[in-house]
Parts: structure tokens; sequence; C-alpha cells
């Protein structure tokens, strides 16, 4: 069994495999920036319920994906910005270009994660740590 170096990376992956095999659900080992980042979603209307299940190692989180009624997926697109070998950063002239962009961007700031146009409308900048559309 091989380490995971990057979570969000696989957390990522995993959601983007599942919704493009048409899967009503995806399971992914459970933290605390993973759960922050799937009510992003959520909130945004990229999913269709968050439920964290319980095992006896990590808790789960399983997320419902959401589909329109053509049985298309609502996400058409989720990318992973700010890698462990490169981190992304974005200040307030960046967040007024990603705020003009289709989706949304996840920024960790020194407040917590907010979506690019929070972070804008509170005039703070951070690590830009996946856009989803």
């Amino acid at each position: 069994m091989s380490k995971i170096t990057d979570p969000i990376a696989d957390m990522l992956t995993r959601i983007r495999n599942a919704y493009r095999a048409k899967k009503s659900k995806v399971d992914i080992p459970s933290s605390k920036l993973k759960k922050q980042i799937a009510g992003m979603f959520l909130q945004n209307g990229y999913l269709k319920n968050l439920v964290e299940v319980e095992d006896n190692k990590q808790n789960l989180l399983r997320l419902y994906l959401k589909y329109d009624s053509g049985n298309k997926s609502v996400i058409s697109g989720l990318v992973r910005i700010s890698k462990c070998g490169l981190r992304i950063y974005a200040g307030g002239a960046d967040l007024k270009k990603m705020s003009r962009d289709i989706g949304i961007c996840v920024i960790s700031t020194s407040r917590g994660l907010l979506t690019n146009k929070e972070a804008l409308a509170q005039r703070i900048g951070g690590e830009v740590i996946c856009k989803i559309w």
C-alpha cells in the first residue's frame, strides 16, 4: 500500500473519477480540511449531500454527487492549483481575475478557507487550493 503525499489531490481525483463513471456517491478518508472543502462544494451547489460515516480507523466523508435532468454532472471540471512542489498564491488583482471566471476557487487564507469571491470581498489573499466549475 502506497503512502499518499497529497491528500487534497487524492480527494479531487476520487471526485473526478466518480462523476466521470456516473457514480451516485464517493467515499473519501476524512480530515478537517477535506470536510471544509467538501462543505464549500456543497454550499455552492456542486454536491447533493455530504455525510460523515464512522468506521474503526479514520472516518469517511461520503459525498453524494449531483447530476442534472439529462444525467450530466453538475461538475464539469475540477483542478488542483497549488501543489506540494509549487505553491500558488493570489492577491487582490489575481482574485479580481478569478472572480470573472466560471466556477469557484478555494483559497486558504489567514481567516480560514474562503471562495475567491469571499476573499475578494474581505480584501485578503492566500494560497489557491483548487478550482471547480
